[in-house]
């Protein structure tokens, strides 16, 4: 009896200390859980952060990428933009090489033209003097104004050249249609008004503003000669024509008729 009791208590006891052997292993095993789901949540956590420095790595890298994209198109733009303005740039040079040869050259020009100018206005004078005396003095004032203007720095090459064309020009204009004018001439040691005329260069005529005198001058004598009464209507006629004041018509004057050389 004594050992069936003593059996007894020692399987009470072996079971009361593998109860509490089981307890401190269930108790060490939620220990052991608790700290993994504690280092997995840390390794979660630690994930999260890393994709999230990820994300934002490449949320970056694209902004890069897309500033990078439009670094690269604006070169090639302002490498274009570049090129146009070299080009233009080349262009103007070109241009300015020109104009300065130009310039260089009209240095040259102006040695040859000056000269030139004076032979004109020195020809001018000769034939103003040679030639009918057709607003004689205004022509002669003329020339001397034209030689004043070639002694003016102020005055350039090419306005000088362009006031000895005009003069050329003005000339040319009296040897052509019916011109009258009125002014004085002296006759016989006296001053009478009349009224000029001339057909171009074919004959210059005086008639007085009473209209009973007439005269012709004589471009080989340098004179004035008296017309017969004859050619008073006609000159008269004439005059008017010149001044718009009649019809055109045929009118007989008279004319020196050039001397045939023998």
């Amino acid at each position: 009896m004594t050992k069936i009791i003593k059996r007894t208590k020692l399987a009470a006891a072996l079971m009361g200390v593998m109860a509490f052997a089981g307890t401190g292993v269930a108790a060490a095993q939620q220990v052991d859980v608790a700290k993994l789901q504690n280092e997995e949540q840390k390794i979660l956590n630690a994930q999260a952060q890393s994709q999230e420095k990820i994300n934002s790595l490449f949320e970056q890298s694209q902004d890069l990428l897309i500033e990078y994209r439009s670094v690269v198109a604006e070169y090639e733009n302002l490498k274009v933009y570049n090129d146009h303005v070299a080009k233009l740039v080349a262009d103007q040079q070109a241009t300015i090489d020109s104009l300065q040869r130009q310039i260089d050259g009209i240095d040259e020009t102006k040695q040859g033209v000056v000269p030139l100018m004076y032979e004109m206005i020195d020809a001018l004078e000769e034939f103003v003097k040679l030639d009918l005396p057709i607003h004689k003095e205004e022509r002669m004032n003329r020339v001397a104004r034209l030689r004043d203007i070639m002694g003016n720095s102020n005055v350039s090459t090419s306005e000088k050249f362009r006031q000895i064309i005009e003069a050329y020009q003005t000339e040319m204009d009296y040897g052509s249609g019916l011109i009258s004018y009125q002014g004085n001439l002296q006759v016989g040691g006296q001053e009478v008004a009349v009224d000029f005329f001339h057909m171009g260069r074919v004959a210059f005529l005086a008639q007085s503003l009473d209209l009973k005198n007439a005269w012709i001058y004589n471009n080989e004598s340098g004179e004035w000669s008296a017309l017969e009464d004859e050619f008073l209507n006609p000159l008269t006629t004439a005059i008017r024509m010149s001044r718009k004041q009649t019809a055109y018509d045929l009118v007989k004057l008279p004319v020196f008729a050039a001397e045939s050389a023998e």
